[in-house]
């Protein structure tokens, strides 16, 4: 970890995208505290206001303050995106590492089956999910995770299998190590900067996927503020002159999707075993 944070600061594409997601981290968790207004309330009175010093980024159709849902979406797109990232991480990995450490007809059974969720393109499948269960942030998530599982359990599996052939895990398994000493001790923590990359990408894909289903009316459900659904609700407004409705929340998606895919991609580099760094 600290030869990672040395290499962060060196790197500026990496510092970069690290930096562009601890603003909006930063500004997710610390700005409800300091822009008080209220993302739910109603003001006729005041409504399509442009951005001013009042109201930064305007006011919407009934004088919400769309910074202030801007916040509030920040909160949860970003929540949302780490918790689909975690449970694929853990589902997808587990599945990885017993497949591709137990073999055979375990094995197959899960790859076939993974096979299979592949087959579908991930959004198609997200939706596909979110339709079944019903609109709402619980199926979006459901649908999300369940596109992200195969993505780590191939890739997992296929490190595992490298894994156990090597001369150290062989003769640790000659010694009478069980299979959870073995994940435990010698393969898991050889998978952890894999993992980490993987999850980056994941991280951006969850972020746009939810966006795209909040978008069409199956993600978070108004008036939740979501960056998806409030680009759904400007686009009523888009040719009228009230750009604000729109832009800033597509903004938002964009900085976050962006910074994720540099990390994803600055991370896959360092850890690239031909780039003579480890992790």
């Amino acid at each position: 970890m600290p030869r990672l944070i040395v290499r962060t600061l060196r790197d500026p594409e990496l510092a970069f995208g690290v930096s562009i997601f601890i603003l909006l981290v930063l500004l997710a968790v610390l700005g409800p505290l300091f822009w008080r207004l209220d993302p739910l309330q109603v003001n006729v009175l005041d409504s399509l206001s442009a951005p001013s010093l009042e109201h930064p980024m305007g006011t919407d159709d009934v004088g919400r303050d769309v910074f202030a849902r801007f916040l509030w979406g920040a909160q949860v797109s970003i929540s949302v995106a780490l918790a689909v990232t975690i449970v694929g991480t853990l589902i997808g990995g587990a599945l990885g590492l017993l497949a591709g450490l137990v073999g055979g007809w375990v094995d197959l059974t899960l790859s076939r089956v993974m096979d299979a969720i592949l087959a579908f393109p991930p959004l198609i499948l997200a939706m596909a999910v979110a339709i079944g269960l019903g609109a709402g942030m619980v199926s979006a998530m459901i649908g999300v995770v369940l596109a992200a599982i195969p993505w780590y359990f191939r890739l997992l599996r296929s490190e595992v299998m490298r894994l156990r052939g090597l001369m150290y895990v062989e003769s640790a398994r000659a010694l009478g190590a069980s299979n959870v000493r073995l994940i435990r001790i010698h393969i898991l923590p050889q998978t952890l900067s894999t993992v980490l990359v993987q999850a980056s990408s994941v991280f951006s894909f969850s972020i746009i996927t939810m966006a795209a289903l909040g978008f069409v009316g199956l993600g978070i459900q108004p008036p939740v503020p979501e960056w998806g659904t409030m680009i759904t609700e400007g686009l009523a407004y888009a040719l009228t002159g009230q750009w604000w409705l729109g832009v800033f929340p597509g903004l938002g998606i964009f900085a976050l999707a962006v910074a994720g895919n540099v990390i994803a991609d600055r991370l896959r580099d360092i850890y690239d075993p031909k780039s003579g760094i480890g992790g």
